[in-house]
């Protein structure tokens, strides 16, 4: 299989209840099927999901609702605060060009197959992203999300009445413009190579006009994810599953579908690698029971509900082959 391109869950932190709220529940409903699980489940933690998934999401949420300006609706409200250390570290930055270049350097613990870049042209400062699926059936939506999220990062250091020169996107023309011009109130360019956020050279020195971040450091952005955001197949299939047990239940079959295969063929891979999803699963399941245990007051029977097992015995037994110890042992044992 090739390789399947992840970008982390924050990115899109708030938008089941923006789905629900302006476009109702059985929008939200037929998005969280396309995109494998209840993303609200799972918001605020450090999760990844394959490119596709986003589109599944969005693409979904706006057939169900019938609106086509899904992505300018979504634009307002994307910004790089909600994604966990990474936007803590990018936002960290003690000037606008800084903020800028933490972006790109830390971009790996954040998604894989995306590019960023800052390009100086004459006294122009072109700050670009692209999105590892640009170009597939309904990406134009991602792509004026995409730029909320880059606009976001220079308003934390630009004061309120800044406007961009301009914002160019790396989709086809539309027939009307001017509710792009409207969201982003500045002229937009179509048919560009990459999403791009066009200001002047001198903002890049600009300081944050807010209170200042909590220290991060781009070491702390990769304990969250260590060595980057999952590339092989078996990471991301783990990265699948352990966000379907947060959210409450497993599927191989929400698990292919987002990754572009059959649930045959994600079978037959991950039987080359040696192991099988059943076997996953239960490796996910306990490691986030060992967390609740340890960490939490939950009752063992509200733990053996939450893994989705069908009886705290049943749990018992398979925590008890994994660890060598009941849930209760291993309780009584921290």
């Amino acid at each position: 299989m090739a390789e399947i391109p992840v970008i982390s869950s924050h990115i899109l932190h708030g938008l089941p209840a923006f789905v629900r709220q302006e476009l109702g529940e059985r929008a939200l409903l037929q998005a969280n099927r396309a995109a494998g699980f209840e993303l609200e489940l799972t918001e605020g933690r450090n999760c990844f999901v394959p490119h596709a998934a986003v589109l599944g999401f969005v693409n979904a949420a706006a057939r169900a609702a019938g609106e086509a300006n899904l992505g300018l609706l979504m634009t307002p409200m994307m910004n790089v605060s909600n994604y966990g250390s990474f936007g803590s570290y990018v936002l960290g930055a003690d000037t606008l060009g800084q903020s800028i270049e933490r972006a790109i350097a830390a971009l790996r613990y954040h998604s894989t197959n995306d590019t960023m870049s800052v390009a100086i042209v004459g006294d122009e400062a072109r700050y670009s992203y692209v999105f590892a699926l640009a170009g597939h059936a309904g990406y134009d939506m991602i792509a004026s999300a995409a730029a909320g999220v880059l606009l976001s990062v220079l308003r934390a250091y630009l004061p309120d009445a800044w406007r961009p020169l301009r914002v160019e996107l790396n989709i086809h023309r539309p027939r009307q413009t001017g509710q792009f011009e409207d969201v982003f109130q500045c002229p937009v360019i179509f048919n560009a190579p990459a999403v791009t956020v066009v200001a002047e050279r001198h903002h890049l020195s600009a300081v944050p006009h807010c209170a200042s971040w909590p220290t991060v450091t781009i070491e702390d952005v990769a304990r969250n994810r260590p060595g980057g955001a999952p590339r092989g197949l078996l990471d991301v299939v783990m990265a699948q599953i352990r966000a379907q047990v947060l959210a409450g239940s497993v599927s191989i079959d929400r698990a292919a579908r987002p990754m572009g295969t059959s649930v045959r063929t994600l079978q037959r891979e991950l039987d080359r690698l040696g192991t099988d999803f059943r076997s996953l699963t239960n490796a996910a399941r306990i490691q986030r029971a060992i967390e609740l245990l340890r960490h939490t007051n939950s009752s063992i029977t509200r733990v053996s509900a939450e893994m989705g097992y069908s009886s705290p015995a049943n749990f018992a037994r398979a925590f008890q082959k994994v660890t060598g110890r009941t849930p209760r042992e291993f309780r009584s044992n921290i």
